[in-house]
């Protein structure tokens, strides 16, 4: 069960910073792969700098999305 919420939520997640950043979206694969990396980008970055935004779906969700907006913009960076 802990293997299909990371993937629907990593797809969620994916699929939202993909729309934040302005973008289509890379595919289903890549959406997945990146709102999964940046779940664990996000939960690095909230506990380096020691933020809580919660439990439970939404707060994986949003954990998710900003680690994803985050790898998207790095890219952004390395792109131009």
């Amino acid at each position: 069960m802990g293997i299909l919420y990371a993937i629907l939520i990593g797809a969620a997640a994916g699929w939202l910073a993909g729309k934040i950043m302005k973008g289509g979206g890379f595919g289903a694969l890549i959406n997945i792969i990146l709102g999964i990396v940046g779940g664990a980008v996000g939960n690095w970055l909230f506990g380096t700098l020691g933020i809580q935004i919660g439990s439970g779906l939404v707060g994986d969700l949003i954990t998710g999305v900003i680690g994803a907006v985050v790898i998207l913009f790095v890219a952004g960076l390395f792109k131009k």
